[in-house]
């Protein structure tokens, strides 16, 4: 090399600098692409939405406004800074509701889907980092699961939106249509925006003007439902129909905890929180509809049919519980999943029976599952605290109102108790980084993050130490 003049010593240094970061690029992780790719689509829908055209009074969004909503959208979350309706143009709203689909269907998906209608083959690489994203169990029929997943996901929106046409188009007009579908992809991705505030001319109302209704609270209930119980269920459903007992594991665990996630709140709401002063203006009727919707909307939508200020301490934190728990995996919800809190109950159950293993409808559970759903508690319930003290101190406010803005926050569900729209600087940002982690996920992030260690040669000695 040194026999080489400078100019080219410096072109062979460029040359090799330029093929290490395409090997490095080829080389990247389905979690690195995806933690990526939820970036750059959050960075360009703040962007749009700061333009004039975004805002009803054409001025555009500051930028720190503008990102909060992009990441809410993008992260289906549901925790606004203005009001979507009031403040929000068409366009800005277009924007947003894109993001939302983008995002709830997943960056990776989205990217394949448009591959496809291309007519583009889709290589080895691409299935590998679509299986990371939809949590499929294996390669093989990713593309096929992937079309599945599409068309299922669009005809359940159009259902939606339909059935919620019948009630806005009468009281709104043809603006009912935009309604219609606004809310059904925003309640089937879980994401929780409303354009409710122009319709009652004020803002942050949700659905409250609607406690009482049965056609909209169900269909809002049914979409949040069917979007979060995972795409790897639906597969289950459509191939196996209603023989329950040919579904693979996670689908009956994902099943049963979401019946009894939604029965066990429906009946405390209903046994205790309304039937106290505050909620007497209420009908039997309106009182088991709100009882079974602020069950299912804590996991993870972010729609409320009453004012949550005026629930008990107890009943705000059982929200609190379930938005933590959130969703299945591979579904448009958020939280720590579903099968995670089963896992747990599983172990725990294993303990009292003096079991080693973990067992589950005639199946044992490997010990690698409950060490990553050990992990993923840890991470999520650690950040919700740390963020939830963080924001009580730097805005002094009660500790159990920030912890509510925070679970909803990492569990990408979009309810509030009035504080996120009060906070500035720093407790925003602790917002925006929990529904980040909580979309892409707490194990994706720290994969991508981490680099690869290398495996142990030879295993450490044992010893027990007491637990309890």
């Amino acid at each position: 090399m040194g026999l080489l003049p400078k100019r080219a010593e410096g072109t062979i240094e460029v040359r090799r600098g330029i093929t290490v970061f395409f090997r490095r690029k080829h080389q990247m992780t389905p979690a690195r692409i995806i933690l990526i790719g939820f970036a750059l689509l959050i960075l360009a829908g703040a962007l749009l939405l700061t333009l004039p055209i975004s805002t009803r009074d054409g001025q555009g969004a500051s930028f720190f406004d503008a990102l909060f909503t992009a990441t809410s959208a993008t992260c289906v979350t549901g925790l606004v800074v203005q009001d979507t309706s009031l403040y929000w143009s068409g366009f800005g709203q277009a924007v947003i509701i894109l993001l939302i689909q983008i995002g709830g269907m997943g960056v990776v998906t989205v990217a394949v889907a448009i591959s496809m209608l291309a007519g583009r083959r889709i290589g080895l690489k691409e299935r590998w980092v679509m299986q990371e994203s939809i949590s499929a169990p294996q390669v093989g029929g990713i593309v096929r699961r992937t079309r599945f997943i599409l068309t299922a996901m669009l005809l359940l929106e159009g259902a939606g939106a339909v059935l919620l046409a019948l009630r806005f188009c009468p009281e709104m007009g043809l603006r009912g249509i935009w309604y219609a579908v606004f809310h059904a992809i925003s309640s089937f991705c879980n994401a929780g925006f409303d354009l409710m505030g122009a319709e009652a001319g004020a803002p942050y109302v949700s659905l409250t003007g609607h406690v009482g209704d049965p056609l909209v609270n169900l269909t809002v209930m049914g979409l949040i439902v069917v979007g979060g119980i995972g795409f790897l269920t639906w597969g289950d459903v459509r191939e196996h129909k209603w023989h329950l007992r040919s579904y693979c594991l996670q689908s009956k665990l994902v099943l049963v905890t979401t019946a009894l996630l939604i029965l066990l709140p429906a009946l405390f709401f209903l046994c205790y929180e309304f039937r106290l002063p505050q909620w007497e203006g209420m009908t039997l009727g309106e009182k088991v509809l709100a009882s079974l919707f602020q069950s299912v909307t804590p996991r993870t939508a972010g729609y409320n049919t009453v004012d949550l200020t005026q629930l008990t301490e107890s009943s705000q934190l059982v929200m609190i519980l379930l938005m933590l728990i959130g969703g299945a995996p591979g579904s448009t919800a958020g939280g720590f999943k579903v099968t995670t809190a089963a896992v747990f109950f599983l172990a725990a159950r294993a303990v009292f029976r003096r079991r080693e293993d973990l067992q589950s409808f005639g199946r044992r559970l490997p010990v690698e599952t409950l060490r990553s759903a050990s992990a993923i508690l840890l991470m999520y319930v650690g950040l919700f605290l740390l963020g939830g003290m963080a924001i009580s101190c730097v805005e002094g406010v009660p500790l159990l109102a920030a912890l509510f803005e925070t679970a909803s926050a990492i569990g990408t569900v979009g309810l509030t108790l009035g504080l996120t729209p009060e906070l500035e600087g720093i407790s925003r940002m602790i917002l925006i980084f929990l529904m980040y982690f909580g979309r892409v996920g707490g194990l994706t992030l720290i994969y991508a993050v981490l680099p690869d260690s290398a495996a142990v040669p030879a295993q450490m000695p044992q010893e027990r130490i007491n637990v309890g």
